[in-house]
């Protein structure tokens, strides 16, 4: 794991290669290979024969008693340097009982995942990825909407920073000026009738990376990149569970509909030509808003067709 390297650098100064052995307890030959491996994942290091290494820019990494004060609000934070996939690991410990209202946050995911199978891809430090097992007193029918709500309470927390502009994309973007700052990827567990459990996996560019950010041909941006200041991941995750802290509450006991119209005023889409695509052909239409569970209505000249979640996405279209 070459994180227990980083975060012995900074970008003020140089340190010796020695002087880490001697506080990791390893070879200088380990050391060399942990700076090779951070470099592979995309860290930018100096090194100087004589100096030693210093990081070319200043990181914030995650740091469990920063985020102490989470625990007052009764999150149970669990850090991970490098892991696969958040959602993929919490939803195994779900399983296996792990308890209500759990965080589970990674430096660094080999196989982060979004919505329809693509990939989260984030340098370590430049993004903060991360997931929250929320229990609920309602069953897995009764969670229609739940990926708007999330919306919500993310654009509350990152306006509450100052982000200006930020908009949802239906149903589980967060967009600034038109390109993805954020995305959302829910998965549950249970049966139809009895209490849900859900793991809610948010992935947040917080360093501006233009190389690194979003899939080919997608659009991103960076919170940094926006308020054009250094920000810590820190204060942005004790944010952001705060805001879903009150979001879920509020979801459990009265599901979507009072998320509803704040969710169509933030909504980027709304009342624009759209075309639906995802199912047998493509749909033209005018966003008309979404109903009480989250659906979303498009405005046809067959009429308002409901759409659902998780079928289709939705491209610049043109009015029918």
């Amino acid at each position: 794991m070459p994180f227990s390297v980083l975060k012995l650098l900074s970008a003020d100064e140089f340190r010796s290669g020695e002087e880490i052995s001697r506080c990791l307890g390893l070879s200088r030959a380990s050391v060399h290979n942990l700076v090779e491996r951070a470099r592979e994942l995309g860290v930018t290091i100096h090194a100087v024969r004589g100096r030693g290494y210093r990081l070319a820019e200043r990181y914030s990494w995650l740091d469990g008693e920063r985020l102490a004060p989470a625990r007052t609000r009764g999150f149970e934070i669990l850090l991970h340097q490098e892991v696969e996939s958040t959602n993929s690991l919490l939803l195994g410990l779900a399983q296996q009982g792990q308890r209500h209202k759990s965080v589970l946050a990674a430096e660094w995911q080999s196989g982060g995942r979004g919505r329809r199978g693509r990939t989260w891809h984030a340098v370590p430090g430049g993004g903060l990825t991360f997931s929250l097992l929320w229990r609920f007193n309602r069953p897995l029918t009764a969670l229609s909407g739940l990926s708007l709500a999330i919306g919500v309470a993310l654009a509350r927390g990152l306006r509450g920073l100052g982000l200006a502009g930020v908009g949802l994309k239906w149903p589980n973007d967060i967009l600034v000026g038109g390109a993805k700052l954020a995305g959302i990827l829910i998965e549950t567990h249970g049966d139809m009738l009895s209490s849900a459990t859900a793991v809610i996996g948010i992935g947040i560019n917080v360093q501006a990376r233009p190389d690194d950010l979003g899939p080919a041909g997608y659009a991103a941006v960076a919170v940094e990149e926006v308020l054009a200041v250094r920000f810590d991941r820190n204060d942005l995750l004790l944010r952001l569970l705060a805001e879903l802290d009150e979001a879920l509450k509020t979801f459990d006991g009265h599901g979507f509909a009072p998320f509803r119209d704040e969710w169509q005023a933030l909504h980027v889409w709304q009342g624009r030509p759209v075309q639906v695509l995802g199912g047998p052909a493509p749909i033209d239409g005018v966003a008309a808003g979404v109903d009480d569970n989250g659906v979303l209505l498009l405005a046809t000249a067959d009429g308002v067709r409901p759409i659902h979640s998780g079928e289709v996405s939705l491209r610049a279209g043109v009015a029918p």
